[in-house]
């Protein structure tokens, strides 16, 4: 697979992982988001304005999102500091840490309530795995577009169309080939949502083990390609 076909494949495929990821956990555990850390904050003022269910793993998801992030970064800074490739351990570690995260909402579902210690685990492992993510998108693949936040990639988007509706004559390249770095993982993103949504009607927890399998393919062909 050549460079501009793998970096399409990490692109879409992360930003599927994204919304697939995130709407499995929120349906399952409770309202957590274990991708967007600041939607829990959002969560935490619905909890605190009421319902207060899952009000201790909202409370810590933040600081488990930070430490993860702080350590995920540390690693590839170390790695990138004795010239050593980033790319398929980064994708190894999400594909580990997203494996705990299903085998322990396995055991964790269904619950009765989100402040059972197994859920909160559960839930707090997944937002590791997927700090995981949002650093290597921001440190180990910044030269492509984000593939869990989609509201800078559509805004982005919305610009551009613009631009290119109204440019004069021949539209730049550049403007061009920023729609085409967008678009794909905003639809990617769009998609994993929805099946989310049909995995967790069709197999509960255990659909989380497809954006494991997603994660591992891509940390194998970064692998292979990194060999070559």
């Amino acid at each position: 697979m050549n460079a501009n076909r793998l970096n399409m494949a990490t692109s879409m495929g992360m930003a599927f992982v994204g919304g697939y990821v995130d709407v499995v956990g929120f349906v399952l555990l409770f309202g957590l988001f274990v991708a967007h850390a600041t939607g829990n904050l959002v969560m935490l003022g619905v909890a605190l304005a009421g319902d207060a269910s899952g009000l201790a793993t909202k409370l810590l998801a933040l600081p488990v999102f930070l430490g993860a992030a702080a350590l995920a970064y540390a690693f590839v800074r170390w790695r990138k500091a004795r010239g050593l490739s980033c790319e398929a351990v980064v994708l190894a570690m999400q594909a580990l840490l997203l494996t705990a995260f299903a085998l322990l909402t396995v055991a964790a579902t269904p619950a009765g309530a989100a402040d059972r210690p197994e859920v909160m685990l559960a839930g707090l492992v997944g937002v590791a795995a997927m700090a995981v993510q949002n650093v290597g998108a921001r440190v180990v693949f910044g030269h492509l577009a984000p593939t869990t936040m989609m509201t800078g990639n559509v805004t982005q988007m919305a610009i551009d169309i613009v631009d290119l509706v109204t440019a004069r004559g021949r539209p730049d390249e550049a403007l061009k080939a920023r729609l085409l770095k967008t678009w794909p993982p905003v639809a990617a993103f769009a998609l994993g949502a929805v099946g989310g949504a049909a995995g967790v009607l069709a197999a509960g927890a255990w659909s989380l083990f497809l954006a494991v399998v997603a994660v591992a393919l891509l940390a194998a062909l970064h692998a292979l390609s990194a060999r070559r």
